[in-house]
């Protein structure tokens, strides 16, 4: 997966336990423990918005891009098609 969630690393910074996380963001450490994992398909701003605000960062300081693997073959306009419902002229 290119994008990588580092909330493990700003857990151990703030030296704050994943319950307490979850507890102060208003989410249950189990959708935690997916955002940490690298399992989740998506994030509210809403919730990004509160990670930072909890562990006082910057939205970058908890994703960071890493070059995908050479069989992605997902496209920015395929992607965007997929969140628009909409189909592209290359489908």
């Amino acid at each position: 997966m290119p994008i990588v969630v580092d909330i493990d690393v700003m857990l151990a910074r703030r030296k704050m336990a994943v319950g307490t996380l979850a507890e102060r963001v208003g989410v249950t450490p189990a959708n935690i423990a997916v955002l940490k994992n690298g399992r989740a398909k998506a994030v509210r701003f809403a919730t990004l918005e509160a990670l930072c605000e909890v562990l006082q960062c910057q939205p970058g300081d908890l994703l960071r891009w890493e070059p995908g693997d050479a069989g992605d073959t997902a496209t920015p306009a395929k992607a965007d098609a997929a969140l628009t419902g909409r189909g592209t002229s290359d489908s």
